[in-house]
């Protein structure tokens, strides 16, 4: 996987999580929860769904690692490349 599937992965979550939402201007270094208006249910369900997905467990100390979509595919590319 390459770091623009890790990104994918991680907006095709998103995009399930909040359907809603236009991805198609997501800012890489901009918080996701604000350029989304996510609440921390919102955020916990992406937590979940990398981990149902993808079998990662991600600690809840590492949760400020996925605030913004550049700081999830730093964090999410060594769990996820081979």
């Amino acid at each position: 996987m390459t770091h623009e599937e890790v990104r994918q992965v991680v907006v095709d979550i998103i995009a399930d999580i909040a359907p809603d939402e236009d991805l198609s201007n997501l800012k890489g270094d901009l918080l996701l929860r604000e350029q989304l208006g996510l609440d921390s249910m919102d955020f916990l369900d992406i937590v979940m769904e990398l981990r149902k997905k993808h079998k990662l467990e991600i600690p809840p100390e590492d949760y400020p690692k996925l605030a913004t979509l550049d700081s999830c595919v730093s964090y999410l590319s060594p769990k996820l490349i081979n």
